[in-house]
């Protein structure tokens, strides 16, 4: 469900800053709860987001030893960037993980890739956790794919993970992604693989 803020009369209506912070999507998983994606913040954000893309588990983020001006420098361009976004996830309120979005036909994959009307690009990274809850990274690359289908405009989900990430490879093929090929990028040789709404939809069992 794709829930946007109201202005009611009589209130102000939200700041800049506030609006930042508003949820752009939510949805609720029978088990764990309520997942929610907003845009970063990227001074607000930054050393949440650098410990984050810093630890072990971000390897592939290619990010472990940016320091935190460095962060909030990569991700002032992100929000800058008319063919990039990035967004905060929230699980029950708390920041839980991490989504960017990107036009593949400008960004991450020119070249070795020929974008089709509706493709759009995805990353994610789940917050290092203490106690890790049984298939919630699952969930939450479920909220990411419901997110950027919610748009009408997309028609296909691309990814390029490392060739090493096994286990991200897995998750991807759990919704519905297809390996395309191998290609080689600047910084990695890539599974570029595809995930159409049908496909996705598939792995869901809701055909709506």
């Amino acid at each position: 469900m794709n829930e946007h803020s109201a202005h009611i009369p009589g209130q102000r209506p939200p700041s800049a800053a506030e609006a930042e912070r508003t949820p752009l999507f939510t949805r609720t998983d029978e088990a764990l709860g309520e997942f929610a994606l907003r845009p970063v913040d990227p001074a607000a954000d930054a050393a949440l987001l650098h410990g984050w893309v810093t630890h072990p588990k971000a390897v592939f983020w290619l990010m472990q030893d940016c320091d935190l001006a460095a962060v909030e420098q990569e991700f002032t361009r992100i929000a800058a960037d008319p063919f990039h976004d990035a967004f905060l996830g929230l699980h029950n309120g708390t920041p839980a993980f991490l989504m960017e979005r990107y036009d593949p036909a400008h960004r991450e994959l020119v070249g070795v890739h020929t974008a089709e009307p509706g493709d759009v690009g995805m990353h994610f990274l789940t917050a290092p956790a203490a106690a890790p809850l049984h298939g919630f990274t699952r969930v939450v690359l479920t909220t990411v794919m419901e997110m950027l289908f919610d748009d009408p405009a997309t028609r296909r989900v691309v990814v390029e993970p490392d060739t090493r990430n096994t286990a991200v490879q897995a998750l991807n093929k759990a919704v519905g992604f297809e390996v395309l090929r191998t290609v080689s990028l600047p910084a990695k040789d890539a599974c570029l693989s595809t995930c159409t709404r049908d496909q996705f939809l598939a792995t869901r069992g809701d055909h709506r």
